[in-house]
């Protein structure tokens, strides 16, 4: 098998087209075959010079192993043209010297009629010495000649046995008048000359079908394989676009999500693998991807299910990796953490927790720094702890914390379980201020784990300030 990534350079790298490429390139490494990347700059006027290098940076941080290219097609161009040729020469294209007034009259009056937007092949019929003379001196562009009267039919990976009437299909474009193929003719020349055997591509070219397989049969070639995934659809269920928020591939690696997330997460787009599994490695993605199990409809991008599975990479990262990331982050805003040889231990609490790197210098200052606690967050109606209990609920903590010798989670829990018992609250009476007490945090690591860390001396000292 031999797949391609083919985007054009006209920006940033949009969430589809990294899926694009990830279906493919799970496709060619299943099967032990080849992935290659080309890049499809024959629209000049939406081309960015810089846009080629990026997406080759971005190739290389999504982990897709090129296995051939990259080709560009604005290198191509006399390929495109002797191949344009050779169909006008067997008569299955013609040049078309109508200017775009005419065109844009042309299509108002079938808008009108209320007839599909045509051309009108006024230039079919002419013969070839016209056509060659005025090709010396006036603008114009190759068309393709579409075979009238047909029905074409092709199977789709994707959305199985398709057919089209070739009489409702327009002769479109293939060479512009500045000599630069269109989408059309330059995909299924590269296709065939590279030896592509599978495309996949959104839905959005479903429509275009049936005008590249009969360019594939007018050169003669057989068609490559075709895979058309759904669009990927906001929460509204309408097309994604930037109204919905942001959908380039950037952006959501500068907000933190990690690289492993991402993939996974774009992976589930229009895919499932049949069970309840929901966390892939690429290497897991690779042995479990197949088209089959690729939706027809369209996929919804929720944001809910990224952040979800960001969580959960999380915590599959080994520690010592977490910490590595984390600890820098945490120095910045307290220098502190750069000598602590216990900031592994208070890591591990937050990386149950953790959403992203960048939350790690809050979740972890109340380590380095005696956190401002506002009475309102040791009270709690969840927990009926009312504010007025708070003294007597910190007189029995800080009386039986007092009281112990050893100092591990292992000892405090039942020290503290007992004593809610022994005063009849329920547990979460006690450990609830204590546990906002020690962090000053709405949401932390429990009071045991951070009662643990801190050290018997801190966690009295915070317990005894709260109450003055």
């Amino acid at each position: 098998m031999r797949t391609r990534f083919a985007p054009s350079p006209t920006g940033y790298l949009h969430i589809g087209g990294l899926r694009t490429a990830l279906f493919s390139y799970l496709m060619a490494k299943k099967e032990k075959g080849t992935f290659y990347l080309r890049i499809e700059d024959t629209d000049r006027e939406r081309h960015i010079e810089e846009a080629i290098d990026h997406l080759k940076e971005m190739m290389d941080w999504a982990g897709f192993k090129i296995d051939d290219g990259p080709y560009i097609q604005s290198e191509r161009l006399e390929i495109y043209k002797e191949h344009a040729q050779k169909l006008m020469d067997s008569g299955k294209a013609y040049r078309c010297f109508c200017s775009k007034d005419r065109l844009d009259e042309m299509r108002k009056d079938q808008e009108k009629r209320k007839q599909a937007p045509m051309y009108d092949r006024t230039c079919v019929n002419l013969s070839k010495e016209e056509s060659e003379e005025r090709a010396k001196s006036e603008p114009h562009v190759i068309r393709f000649l579409v075979p009238r009267g047909e029905t074409v039919e092709f199977n789709d990976h994707i959305r199985g046995n398709v057919k089209f009437k070739t009489n409702t299909i327009d002769d479109q474009v293939l060479l512009k008048s500045d000599g630069f193929p269109t989408y059309h003719l330059a995909h299924i020349v590269d296709d065939h000359l590279m030896e592509t055997t599978l495309v996949i591509r959104g839905e959005e070219w479903l429509p275009s079908l049936p005008k590249h397989i009969l360019l594939f049969r007018a050169f003669g070639w057989e068609p490559v394989e075709y895979a058309h995934v759904p669009l990927l659809l906001s929460k509204g269920g309408g097309k994604l676009s930037k109204r919905d928020g942001d959908v380039s591939v950037e952006k959501y690696i500068e907000k933190g999500y990690l690289r492993e997330v991402i993939i996974n997460f774009i992976a589930m787009l229009g895919w499932n693998p049949g069970t309840e599994e929901e966390v892939f490695s690429m290497e897991e993605l690779i042995e479990k991807f197949s088209l089959e199990r690729v939706q027809k409809g369209g996929a919804i991008f929720d944001t809910a299910k990224l952040d979800w599975l960001q969580g959960q990479w999380m915590r599959k990262m080994p520690i010592e990796e977490f910490c590595n990331q984390i600890q820098p982050l945490v120095v910045e805003k307290y220098p502190d953490a750069n000598k602590d040889s216990d900031f592994f231990s208070k890591a591990t609490l937050i990386q149950e927790r953790i959403t992203f790197f960048s939350e790690a210098q809050d979740m972890m200052g109340y380590f380095y720094e005696t956190p401002k606690v506002e009475k309102s967050l040791l009270a709690s109606d969840k927990q009926k702890v009312k504010e007025e209990d708070l003294p007597k609920i910190f007189e029995i903590l800080i009386s039986e914390l007092e009281s112990m010798e050893n100092w591990t989670e292992e000892d405090i829990k039942p020290k503290l379980f007992e004593a809610a018992k022994a005063n009849e609250l329920k547990n979460g009476q006690l450990l609830w201020p204590m546990r906002a007490a020690l962090t000053g945090l709405p949401y932390s690591p429990g009071a045991f784990e951070v009662a643990t860390v801190l050290g018997k001396d801190e966690t009295l000292n915070r317990l005894k300030s709260v109450i003055g």
